[in-house]
């Protein structure tokens, strides 16, 4: 798969994961439509360019983890992409932990069908 197809389909798990997530569980908000937008282009740009920069750096960890620490990672990045945007509201850390393995599954599924 080319890089800007691998692109596009980061920009699509992010704007449609918050979609699933916004429309699934009560404590996750998204003001309008279009913040769902910017939010999953958000998501799907920090998911591409900083996420492997942060497995590379955090690659120990990980090991002595047995990968668990990915899903902390996953947390993080979708709790930054909540506070760089004001209109995406997610009121506990049990929502954002929900959110976060909606948009883990879609990624999995998305990736492995895409192949």
């Amino acid at each position: 798969m080319s890089i800007f197809k691998r692109f596009l389909l980061y920009l699509a798990v992010g704007v449609l994961g918050l979609f699933l997530a916004s429309y699934f569980l009560e404590g996750v908000v998204i003001q309008e439509d279009i913040f769902l937008f910017y939010g999953g282009c958000a998501l799907g740009v920090i998911n591409f360019f900083i996420r492997p920069i942060i497995r590379i750096i955090t690659f120990p960890l990980r090991i002595l983890t047995l990968g668990l620490f990915t899903f902390f990672i996953n947390v993080a990045i979708i709790w930054f992409t909540k506070e760089l945007f004001s209109q995406i509201y997610i009121d506990e850390i049990s929502t954002l932990i929900y959110t976060t393995i909606i948009i883990s599954a879609l990624e999995f599924v998305l990736h492995n069908f895409s192949k």
